[in-house]
């Protein structure tokens, strides 16, 4: 169940008997022809698909993470790590005071990835409160599922291009794109960066049938509720 379809007594009366919830994050930058929200909208999704049943309540998304590399499209939009660190510190501050002490940040971007040791530790000096950070789109079942269908991948490629990413009307090339070194993309500048990516599609297939996205999302919703209904902290 989402946050936003609850009252503040709804939350009140949840804590009373379970103290979990869901915290999706994701980032606003360029997924070549596929929402500039993508990352955003795959990690609500599969944090409320895998949450709902159980119960466990999910915030709202934060929609912005740290993608200086993509500056050069425009749409995207990259805080400061610092700026970040601070903003999900708070966050989770704010979710702990009321009681929420087993919580779940399903991440949907690579580049949010460096903030997770220093806000887990910063949540875990608070006495019974426990945070799992969870990257749902490399986690192991989901990955094998990616990398089962053998069609190479890359940002913003056809891993990504669900039916709720895609533009209304976009047609998407049939060809596959070779698979390119994001670490050495996240060596340049901006514009260097998109002069050398193109489109924005940093390798493999463009679309893949829908029953094979349909596997690799089962995957990912099983193995996100896995970690949220798993084992924690007594």
């Amino acid at each position: 169940m989402k946050i936003s379809e609850m009252a503040w007594a709804d939350v009140e009366a949840y804590l009373r008997t379970d103290g979990r919830a869901v915290l999706p994050i994701g980032s606003c930058e360029q997924h070549c022809g596929l929402s500039l929200e993508t990352d955003r909208i795959l990690a609500e999704r599969v944090a409320v698909d895998a949450a709902k049943p159980l119960g466990v309540p999910v915030f709202p998304a934060v929609a912005y993470g740290v993608t200086p590399y993509f500056m050069g499209f425009p749409g995207t939009v990259t805080l400061q790590p610092a700026t970040y660190l601070r903003l999900l510190t708070e966050i989770l501050l704010s979710i702990t005071a009321h009681g929420f002490k087993r919580i779940v940040v399903v991440n949907g971007h690579g580049g949010n990835s460096f903030a997770q040791q220093p806000v887990v530790s910063a949540l875990a000096g608070r006495a019974g409160v426990c945070v799992k950070w969870h990257n749902w789109w490399n986690a192991p079942n989901t990955w094998e599922a990616v990398q089962a269908a053998n069609a190479g991948t890359g940002h913003a490629s056809w891993m990504e291009n669900f039916r709720w990413t895609r533009i209304d009307g976009r047609q998407y090339p049939g060809e596959r794109k070779p698979v390119l070194d994001m670490s050495k993309m996240r060596m340049l500048g901006p514009k260097q960066v998109r002069e050398n990516i193109g489109d924005g599609n940093l390798g493999g297939a463009y679309q893949m049938p829908e029953t094979v996205m349909d596997r690799v999302w089962q995957a990912g919703v099983e193995e996100t509720r896995a970690v949220i209904a798993g084992d924690w902290p007594a």
